[in-house]
């Protein structure tokens, strides 16, 4: 196979295969992460084209939203029973189906099966879990570094691309624009199907920063049924308080993100007489944005008290938001916003995962984080639904910003009753 050669030609640069691990998971993050991203572009092309409501519309990504957050903690059973590769590729096939049947929907139940529960389901069984995964399984060392570059990649594929895709739909239409991402998709999962390995000992390493000289063994075969898995980490995770102020700060985070910033913001613009390209590219440069901040935010995570961190992350980006109505939706306070906004954009990742890990240990760390992360995206959920319907029944979405921002100040505030690190108490 390709990954045994080019494990033994990095190798001979003393080069570890986990890089390529990150480097495959990043690139297909980044192209799972766009498809996510891309309904904020065409929201206005299906209004017009289907008289659709934007509540409708945003009913359907609601849907997506809550599916995407609650598939988390049985994807991390799946990727644990089946496997990266295996998951990785049926979700990608599942993404991919959904999009290239959705170039033919006439009718709005059509949107929310296609784009809401296909969709929802197939890039929920990644999500952020696998960069979680991939951290676990193939670093001992720069654990927090690894997770910030593949939690960048999330963030920033929903950001980065949407300029490309409006000035695509905007020229030749939101089908063209889809199939795109259609092509885009295949060629990750030729990347996955090429180069991704489950573990290290696959290719007779040990992870990266090991010190031992042996590969690891084999654990033994996953027969765990995927819901006991799930479920019963969910029962003993909701014993300890740490999880529901994780859990509820994270509600937080996708309440002021991708439900509301992401879906939400192009429209607005349009709104305040901001063309769709301009408002997809102010999205793209909080991509850019993110992309050092969450990175950053890993590195700090590996060094700083991850309370404190989480405390200043929320504080700002909501005070960002509630600065957002009062910038006139100018040139130089919308640059203001895209770059303290974006650098805050999620940020909040590391120093949860790293939480997590502390609180509940290492082996069942992403299971409760993809507990945690379901949170993230019901609040993703509900900003979605809420600000669409802010702009059907008030014709405004502002209230809808106001808050977000103040949420995230409650978020800075609830995050500081997390008690010092202590040793893990959950098996």
């Amino acid at each position: 196979m390709i990954s045994n050669w080019l494990s033994a030609a990095l190798a001979r640069r003393d080069i570890h295969y986990g890089w390529v691990m990150v480097a495959v998971t990043f690139f297909t993050s980044l192209i799972s992460a766009g498809t996510v991203g891309a309904p904020g572009v065409f929201i206005v092309p299906l209004q017009h084209e289907f008289g659709w409501t934007t509540a409708e519309i945003s009913s359907a990504l609601s849907i997506r939203f809550i599916l995407f957050g609650l598939m988390a903690p049985f994807a991390a059973a799946l990727l644990n029973r089946y496997g990266l590769r295996n998951v990785t590729l049926s979700a990608l096939l599942i993404v991919a189906s959904a999009l290239v049947t959705s170039l033919a929907m006439t009718q709005v139940w059509q949107l929310m099966l296609l784009w809401g529960v296909v969709i929802g389901i197939g890039t929920g069984m990644t999500a952020l879990v696998l960069g979680a995964t991939i951290a676990a399984r193939w670093f001992a060392a720069r654990r927090g570094l690894v997770v910030g570059i593949l939690t960048a990649s999330v963030a920033t594929g929903q950001l980065v691309f949407l300029p490309l895709l409006a000035a695509i739909t905007e020229r030749m239409g939101w089908r063209i624009a889809l199939g795109l991402i259609c092509v885009m998709l295949g060629v990750s999962a030729t990347a996955v199907l090429l180069l991704m390995r489950d573990r290290p000992g696959d290719l007779g390493l040990r992870p990266f920063g090991d010190e031992g000289t042996e590969p690891l063994a084999p654990p033994p075969p996953n027969t765990a049924p995927i819901m006991a898995a799930a479920l019963g980490t969910l029962r003993d995770a909701a014993k300890q308080r740490v999880f529901w102020i994780l859990f509820a700060t994270f509600f937080i985070c996708g309440a002021s993100t991708n439900g509301l910033v992401q879906v939400h913001l192009i429209p607005m613009c349009l709104d305040f007489g901001i063309p769709q390209v301009q408002a997809a590219s102010l999205l793209a440069a909080m991509g850019v944005f993110d992309f050092f901040g969450t990175i950053g935010s890993g590195w700090l995570s590996d060094r700083f008290d991850n309370r404190y961190l989480l405390f200043w992350y929320y504080g700002l980006r909501g005070l960002s938001l509630l600065f957002l109505p009062f910038t006139d939706f100018s040139f130089y306070g919308l640059s203001l916003f895209a770059m303290f906004y974006g650098l805050d954009w999620i940020a909040t990742v590391p120093p949860t995962v790293r939480l997590t890990a502390q609180r509940f240990g290492p082996e069942r760390a992403n299971l409760v984080f993809g507990w945690i992360f379901a949170g993230h995206q019901l609040g993703a959920a509900t900003a979605a639904f809420g600000a669409g319907l802010s702009r059907t029944l008030l014709a405004t979405y502002l209230p809808a910003f106001f808050v977000a921002g103040a949420l995230c100040v409650v978020a800075a505030l609830i995050v500081l009753a997390i008690s010092r690190p202590v040793k893990a108490v959950v098996a």
